[in-house]
């Protein structure tokens, strides 16, 4: 795995170091001067919501909801417990960027925490890891301790009267989790599954307590937003798209992996990053931010910038900025269907169109791989995503129609191909 992070950014990836993640190697680099210096200053917590809003970072985990947007949202004369929590329930397929923070640079994630608790007046947080990596939660867990005997965690930190703590919850591997209000109900110990919507979280999260959560990659950005100012960052990316972010391509590139690029950077220039397609292939396909993003056809994407407004416009969708690259030797058939599959099985059941519904697309994309497909099955895919879209308590259902429609939408042909000829138009 290749990291290529600008000299901008404080991240400490490419550094060198014996041991990046060590707390040592973070200090003597800039780590926790901004908290340092919030807690000397007593800064306003709405002064650093402003520079958060004024910084145009929106989440980095798949909405890409504006981040100083959503922490005005946490009441600020609530009296009691209020919590901010992490999301590392990283199980989104193709995206592998959060771990990888956990890893080499767990520091700036609990920097990132603790303003963000300081700001929405929280005193606890936690953070959700995915149960399918233990590696990351262990240096997740030492890191914790390094900052706990430094006097960054715990009572009275840093001698400002100010309590906070921060504790790690391993979760079981299901992708529900990733939505933040199962997220929640795992946390509180309950079986994994979307919260009916309102309350929001920020009047009714975990416990029932005021909650804000945010993803890992998000709040690992706040202390160089903190340290350099809302307008630095603004700066990096483009208007409405602040900063840098980190991108997971993996699939038909020569040397996939995370690069750290600004936002407003031409596909053309990851894609160049990271080696090109593989074995001097054509590009066919790009999914450009996780798999229930909508696939967008290779010269479609070669023409677009990686920020969250244009892919948009292309009708699809920057997600968690996984980018998954097919070559002409792809099936499209075949590639939805294992697709299909996966949103079939991790479906919890709970909404009757998302239950039914993942399961009968993937068996009528099933049928039409192994020789079976009938020509009105393609529109009752379309419908049957139609059913299920909008009409679920969480945007699993989305997730599940986005791949199923946009494949048959931008390569029809080939679905059809396999339907009158009972085979594969690859190779053929």
């Amino acid at each position: 795995m290749s990291l290529h992070i600008p000299d901008t950014q404080v991240c400490l990836w490419t550094l060198g170091h014996e041991n990046p993640s060590s707390l040592a190697t973070y200090t003597a680099h800039g780590g926790y001067e901004a908290i340092r210096k919030i807690l000397a200053e007593k800064m306003p917590a709405g002064e650093i919501i402003e520079q958060v809003k004024v910084s145009a970072l929106r989440g980095r985990g798949g909405a890409g909801f504006p981040t100083g947007l959503k922490w005005s949202f946490m009441p600020r004369d609530y009296v009691g417990d209020k919590y901010i929590v992490c999301n590392t329930d990283e199980g989104e397929p193709g995206t592998f960027k959060d771990r990888d923070i956990l890893i080499y640079n767990p520091h700036q994630l609990i920097e990132g925490m603790l303003i963000a608790g300081y700001a929405l007046g929280a005193r606890a947080g936690y953070n959700y890891i995915h149960g399918e990596i233990f590696e990351q939660y262990q240096s997740w867990e030492k890191a914790l301790e390094e900052a706990r005997a430094a006097g960054l965690l715990g009572h009275d930190i840093l001698g400002s009267g100010w309590d906070f703590d921060l504790h790690a919850h391993h979760g079981y591997g299901a992708y529900i989790c990733g939505e933040e209000t199962a997220l929640l109900e795992s946390i509180e110990g309950k079986k994994g599954q979307p919260r009916f919507k309102p309350p929001f979280p920020a009047s009714f999260g975990l416990y029932g307590k005021p909650t804000t959560i945010n993803n890992t990659e998000t709040l690992a950005s706040i202390p160089w937003i903190m340290r350099h100012g809302g307008q630095a960052f603004l700066e990096l990316g483009k208007p409405n798209n602040g900063g840098s972010k980190i991108f997971s391509i993996s699939g038909h590139v020569n040397k996939p992996g995370n690069y750290e690029i600004p936002l407003g950077t031409p596909f053309a220039t990851l894609l160049e990053m990271a080696g090109g397609v593989r074995n001097g292939h054509k590009l066919k396909a790009v999914i450009p931010g996780g798999s229930s993003a909508p696939v967008l056809p290779g010269e479609v994407m070669m023409d677009l910038t990686l920020d969250f407004d244009a892919i948009a416009k292309a009708g699809s969708m920057l997600g968690s900025g996984a980018v998954i690259v097919m070559d002409e030797t792809v099936c499209m058939v075949r590639a939805l269907e294992r697709l299909s599959y996966f949103y079939y099985e991790e479906s919890c059941g709970q909404c009757t169109p998302c239950r039914e519904g993942t399961g009968w697309m993937h068996r009528i994309v099933r049928r039409i791989e192994h020789g079976q497909g009938r020509p009105e099955d393609l529109e009752e895919l379309v419908r049957i995503g139609g059913n299920i879209a909008g009409r679920t308590i969480c945007a699993l259902g989305d997730a599940a129609v986005g791949p199923v429609v946009s494949f048959v939408r931008h390569f029809r042909a080939e679905f059809e191909y396999h339907i009158e000829n009972k085979r594969c138009l690859v190779g053929a």
